[in-house]
């Protein structure tokens, strides 16, 4: 991948997901607020990993296009991954 290449990709993904930025801002202070939350520190690595995902997801629909279907159907990925592992 090119210099030009990289450029060009990071145009596209600031006309879908908008300015970098104030996505991370966005996505950050969701991260906090979890991280804030009485159960996280007893949520397992994978359950960890899902909502911060799902943070950056909800970050690029804030920040974003929000009627980008790929970001909605990540969302469900994620959440699939956790309730696979779970019992009952």
């Amino acid at each position: 991948m090119t210099v030009t290449d990289i450029d060009q990709t990071l145009v596209e993904r600031g006309n879908r997901y908008g300015i970098f930025a104030e996505h991370a801002r966005i996505t950050q202070n969701i991260k906090r607020a979890m991280a804030d939350s009485p159960n996280w520190e007893g949520l397992s690595d994978d359950k960890k990993e899902s909502l911060e995902m799902l943070a950056h997801k909800i970050g690029r629909i804030l920040n974003g296009d929000p009627d980008y279907k790929d970001s909605w159907h990540d969302i469900i990925g994620y959440t699939k991954l956790v309730e696979d592992t779970l019992e009952g």
